[in-house]
């Protein structure tokens, strides 16, 4: 699956920024090497590594990884949804609401790497099984026209900022 052409979304910091970081045109192939990246990043993190705030009211790299696997099973359902052709605007979310209720932190790092592993899984199977003309159906989320591959390539991304947030904030 090719990166989205521009007419694909809206040219706002939140989608552009994500698929600017996307650096590959296979979108397939990035989420795949990612699910790489993240499982050698994580299971090799201490205990300390995995609970670590670089700043009061930041989220440790486990809470950040429960976050990756929200944002990716929410994500991957607006893929689908606008892939199935659904014409209801499909809802946004706000991360901080959902992380309030959230227990990340007090489950194991093992958990959520294979809660990671089986969402990551998933939407490569959603993404592969798809065809070219239900990768560049547009729909609505979060009240924006998106195509489902800008909604993968937008995931990537997000995943990419995270990664790099994680190299250069907590220096994994």
């Amino acid at each position: 699956m090719k990166k989205p052409q521009p007419a694909e979304y809206p040219h706002s910091r939140y989608f552009s920024n994500y698929i600017d970081l996307v650096d590959s045109e296979n979108v397939i192939e990035t989420l795949r090497r990612q699910l790489v990246t993240v499982e050698e990043l994580f299971e090799n993190l201490s205990s300390e590594q995995q609970n670590f705030r670089y700043a009061e009211g930041k989220w440790s790299p486990k809470e950040m990884l429960g976050h990756m696997i929200d944002t990716e099973r929410i994500f991957a359902y607006r893929a689908l949804c606008i892939a199935r052709g659904e014409r209801q605007s499909l809802p946004g979310f706000d991360e901080n609401e959902y992380f309030a209720h959230s227990n990340f932190d007090s489950q194991a790092l093992n958990h959520l790497l294979n809660h990671y592993r089986y969402v990551r899984l998933s939407t490569i199977a959603l993404a592969e099984s798809l065809p070219e003309e239900a990768h560049t159906r547009v729909g609505t989320a979060n009240g924006n026209p998106v195509s489902a591959r800008a909604i993968f390539s937008i995931l990537a991304g997000h995943e990419k900022h995270h990664l790099n947030v994680l190299a250069e904030r907590y220096k994994l």
